[in-house]
């Protein structure tokens, strides 16, 4: 890495430090000559400045000049005086106030000669820090990131497309799902974001805090192939889980993304079996934050929703038929990104969703034919009568309450339902058969 104190010590310019003397260790990605008294549109972060101070005409010019570059994250200013005097005492007290490091460039030395030597140094600087780099190729992710933030003068990090750190040298200044999503708008923001290669269906992102000269963006560059080496290497071997498992079973509709999707969102999880649109995995640990990560990657991915259906931990053969039937419970629901656990379903809605869309059709009309036939002819409600008393644990006086009627008329309509559906339904097997038929027509086919 090119520092200003790596400047002063490059033969023949014979550069003085005039201010910020504390401050030479900052980085150095690129030069910019300038005469203008207000460059600040120009400038870009790391840049040494070169100026001969044309712009200088009386004491209070400096100001505006040393401020943009402040702004603008400048790592030097590097300048001759102005005459024969030097220069001038409120450039030097500029730079001070602004903590600008200020090197005096002797008057007889061309600025084509200053140009070509920091070019050089750069270049140099540049292929020396790909080749440590590519040193440390073997190295875990962990290394590689602090080797490139070292060379880059700028912390780095490694994230998932889910929307976790994979690893970092500090932490990073803004929530990670919200990096995330600018990536996938493309939108601007403060850190300079890079796709890890690898072709993954779940990217890796290479996030840089602050702009990139030509020389960094290289860098950077080589640092995501690394990185993407590393993760093909780090690949986990498929392995047995002992004892009771979850098992999740995760569709990425209209694509066939979901064994990318299952593998990073359980690291640790063993593959069941992939068909494309559909993954089973069994896991010892289910993510808590899933139903957030799959939403924060969902923008990435060209599947057109996501589903995802989790068993409660058992052994594997019974896991793995109850994440089947909560991820059809999954597909009937409305979203982009569908998450439903097993122990939000109840067990008869657990049994139906597992049930063909012909035998819950089936179930229903023969359950309920005469009923609905009463409902069309009579034009009645009374499968709505039956459902409220089901639903209130069969008591009259609650349900002739919730619909709004007198208790005997309550028990008028559940007495005709019955007599219609030949059964008993203050009797629980009864009841049991009779709100199963109805709610299998809740069940989309």
């Amino acid at each position: 890495m090119t520092t200003v104190k790596t400047l002063l010590g490059l033969p023949g310019l014979r550069l003085r430090p005039r201010a910020g003397t504390d401050l030479l260790d900052r980085p150095v990605t690129r030069i910019y000559v300038t005469e203008l008294s207000d460059p600040g549109r120009y400038l870009s972060a790391g840049e040494l400045v070169l100026s001969g101070l044309l712009w200088w005409r009386e004491p209070g010019d400096a100001e505006p000049f040393v401020a943009a570059l402040a702004r603008s994250g400048a790592a030097a200013l590097a300048a001759s005086g102005a005459d024969s005097d030097g220069i001038p005492d409120d450039v030097v007290e500029a730079c001070e106030r602004h903590r600008i490091p200020l090197l005096e460039v002797p008057i007889d030395l061309s600025f084509s000669v200053v140009t070509e030597q920091v070019v050089l140094a750069l270049a140099a600087a540049s292929d020396g820090a790909r080749k440590r780099l590519q040193a440390a190729a073997d190295a875990p992710v962990e290394t590689l990131l602090e080797r490139a933030s070292t060379e880059l003068g700028l912390p780095c990090w490694v994230l998932s497309g889910l929307g976790r750190v994979v690893a970092g040298v500090t932490p990073l200044p803004m929530p990670v799902e919200e990096v995330v999503r600018r990536y996938a708008g493309q939108e601007p923001g403060p850190l300079t974001l890079l796709p890890v290669e690898g072709g993954h269906a779940v990217p890796w992102l290479i996030a840089v805090g602050g702009a990139l000269s030509t020389a960094q963006a290289e860098l950077a560059e080589e640092l995501a192939g690394l990185v993407g080496v590393t993760r093909a290497r780090a690949a986990r071997p498929e392995g047995e889980l002992p004892g009771e498992v979850r098992v999740v079973a995760l569709r990425t509709e209209g694509s066939d993304e979901s064994r990318d999707v299952l593998r990073e969102l359980l690291p640790g999880g063993l593959l069941l079996e992939s068909a494309g649109e559909t993954s089973f995995a069994a896991t010892a640990h289910w993510p808590t934050e899933a139903a957030t990560e799959l939403s924060t990657v969902e923008p990435l991915l060209r599947a057109k929703r996501i589903l995802c259906g989790v068993s409660a931990p058992a052994p594997r053969d019974e896991a793995w038929a109850t994440a089947r039937y909560t991820l059809e419970v999954a597909a009937r629901r409305a979203g982009r990104v569908t998450v439903v656990p097993s122990n939000e379903v109840d067990a008869h809605t657990l049994l139906l969703a597992g049930a063909p869309a012909g035998v819950r059709a089936a179930l229903r009309r023969r359950v309920l034919g005469p009923l609905l036939e009463y409902d069309a002819e009579q034009h009645t409600d009374l499968v709505h009568t039956v459902r409220v008393f089901l639903e209130c644990s069969g008591s009259p006086t609650r349900a002739a309450k919730a619909l709004h009627v007198h208790v005997n008329t309550l028990r008028y309509r559940i007495g005709r339902a019955g007599e219609l559906l030949g059964a008993d339904l203050t009797e629980f097997t009864d009841q049991l058969d009779v709100y199963l038929a109805l709610r299998a027509g809740d069940q989309p086919g």
